[in-house]
């Protein structure tokens, strides 16, 4: 779904916040990037400076004359307004456009276009009646003019929790995957080396065994723990082992346990 939303930045006049929009869509997962008529040179010193690591993004932007050739592929195009206009058009926060994400993107061939104005004057009126709807960031009242690398990272947050929702909705991720649970002959193992180890150090009489490992199985099981976790906990009774007899890593002849 990132991949289908585009930022548009109409009239930029200074370089850095180029690049602080394209670092602002790398910390979301966007890359999508066109500039309309910008009134500065958009790849500068102070353009990469800004960018910090993502200025890959503003070397791939698109530039265009109008907002029209900008977004002639999007299927919505919403336009950031940061007042009102004497005509009334649909209006939404920044929450309500996440929220509108999954459907208006579900389709093939969807795309989003986010537009921003120029740092002195925002977006026209022409160039706002040539968006589906606007949306307002509900800033102070008293001090509601945002730098426009700010601006673009309140929507592309939004926009990154509604992605992330979708991906936990469907049961994916962007986390690490999943690692692989210890099977059933390596527990066996770790089992044998636990009882071991407590017998070693005076914990577990086997002659009374008072259903100690019984628990402790049963803990372990129910925790379904990964092969990294098993093999983090046989390294610690190896060292508790060595302990107890008194050696020391060099002495011990055996290797410990995968990491």
């Amino acid at each position: 779904m990132l991949e289908r939303i585009r930022i548009v930045l109409i009239g930029t006049s200074h370089p850095g916040n180029i690049g602080g929009t394209a670092r602002a869509m790398h910390n979301m997962g966007l890359s999508d990037l066109a500039l309309v008529a910008p009134r500065c040179e958009p790849l500068t010193a102070e353009t990469v400076s800004r960018a910090s690591g993502a200025d890959h993004i503003v070397h791939a932007a698109r530039t265009a004359e109008t907002l029209e050739q900008a977004v002639a592929d999007c299927t919505l195009v919403v336009g950031a307004s940061a007042r009102s206009r004497t005509l009334p058009w649909p209006m939404i926060t920044p929450r309500e456009l996440g929220g509108r994400l999954a459907g208006e993107l579900a389709g093939p061939g969807t795309r989003l276009a986010l537009v921003f104005g120029r740092e002195d004057s925002g977006l026209s009126n022409a160039e706002l009646q040539r968006c589906h709807a606007h949306v307002h960031i509900p800033a102070n009242p008293d001090f509601s003019s945002l730098n426009l690398a700010t601006a673009v990272q309140v929507l592309a947050y939004e926009c990154r929790l509604a992605w992330l929702d979708g991906l936990e909705t469907s049961g994916e991720s962007d986390a690490e995957p999943p690692q692989p649970l210890a099977t059933h002959e390596e527990l066996e193992h770790y089992f044998a080396h636990l009882e071991r180890t407590l017998i070693a150090i005076g914990f577990h009489d086997p002659v009374m065994p008072r259903q100690l490992m019984a628990r402790l199985r049963r803990l372990t099981l129910r925790s379904r723990p990964e092969r990294m976790e098993l093999n983090i906990l046989r390294g610690i009774l190896s060292a508790t082992e060595k302990q107890a007899s008194g050696e020391t890593p060099a002495d011990s002849g055996e290797p410990d346990p995968p990491a």
